[in-house]
């Protein structure tokens, strides 16, 4: 557990890249989780009223299925406390301000970091400026 920061102090975080190129596929609400879904490596699925929605390594995604794909994963090493501030900022706030689009999935433990495999360089820069280590 990280100890509580003030206000004014920035978060330093370590992110490991994963290994693989990443989709997010949409599937209608009503959809049952496909096989293809599960299997190693990154995978988060949310249901919504309005979509199923599934992050997962892109060559698991049949091409039938509507998706987003060529993402970069980044798990944010953690874990970290519910309560504590400001993990997820520090890391997007350098990306987005400099126009990198970002896709951002939280777990009970930690958070991952998606940005485009094109902005891949950019986002390496834009975090090590930052003063975030990229394992």
């Amino acid at each position: 557990m990280t100890a509580n920061r003030s206000a004014t102090t920035t978060p330093r975080i370590r992110l490991k890249q994963l290994p693989g190129l990443y989709a997010i596929a949409r599937l209608d609400a009503g959809h049952g989780i496909p096989d293809w879904a599960d299997g190693p490596e990154f995978v988060s699925i949310t249901r919504t009223e309005d979509e199923l929605s599934i992050t997962c390594l892109q060559e698991r995604v049949p091409d039938i299925v509507r998706r987003d794909c060529d993402w970069v994963a980044f798990k944010l090493e953690g874990p970290f406390a519910f309560g504590e501030t400001g993990i997820v900022l520090s890391v997007i706030r350098p990306l987005s301000e400099n126009g990198l689009g970002i896709f951002v999935v939280s777990t009970f433990d930690g958070d991952h970091l998606l940005v485009k495999a094109a902005d891949q360089g950019a986002a390496a820069r834009l975090l090590g400026d930052a003063g975030h280590t990229l394992l």
